[in-house]
C-alpha cells in the first residue's frame, strides 16, 4: 500500500520531492521564472544544455530520466534542466514552446536550439549528444 501524503504537503511540493529523488544530476526547474532565467542563461552564455520536459505520471519519462542523467555525465559541459509539465503556471510557456507530449527534450548548443526529441528514443538522444556535445 502506498504512503499517504500529509495534507500540509501540496501536489507541487510532493512533485518536487519526487523529481529530486528521480533526477539527482538534473537541475530541477521549479517555476516559470526559473525556466525563463535558465533558458536566458543558456542562450546568452551559448551553453550546451538539455531542457527535459516530463511528468511524474509518465512511464516513458521514468524510463528515460536515468538514461538522460547518465548521458549528461558523459558530456560534462552539458547541463540538463528538468521541467515538470504539470507545474503550476507553466501551461502558457509550454504552449508557446510547442510542447504537447512527454518526454520531450530540447537540445541547445551555441545559444540556439539545435534538436528536439519527442519520446523515449535513447539512440536518437545519444546520437544528438554525440553530434553536438562531444
Amino acid at each position: 500500500m502506498g504512503r499517504k501524503v500529509p495534507p500540509q504537503l501540496g501536489a507541487s511540493v510532493l512533485r518536487s520531492v519526487l523529481q529530486r529523488r528521480c533526477s539527482p544530476d538534473a537541475i530541477i526547474i521549479e517555476s516559470e521564472e526559473d525556466f525563463n532565467n535558465s533558458l536566458k542563461k543558456v542562450q546568452e552564455g551559448a551553453l550546451p544544455a538539455i531542457f527535459y520536459f516530463s511528468a511524474v505520471w509518465c512511464g516513458p519519462c521514468k524510463f528515460l530520466a536515468p538514461v538522460v542523467n547518465q548521458l549528461s555525465k558523459m558530456y560534462p559541459p552539458c547541463v540538463t534542466y528538468k521541467i515538470d509539465i504539470d507545474m503550476e503556471g507553466m501551461q502558457s510557456k509550454l504552449s508557446e514552446l510547442g510542447i504537447s507530449a512527454v518526454p520531450t527534450l530540447n537540445f541547445f548548443n551555441g545559444g540556439k536550439k539545435v534538436a528536439t526529441v519527442v519520446g523515449a528514443d535513447v539512440k536518437k538522444i545519444k546520437d544528438i549528444m554525440d553530434e553536438f556535445f562531444k
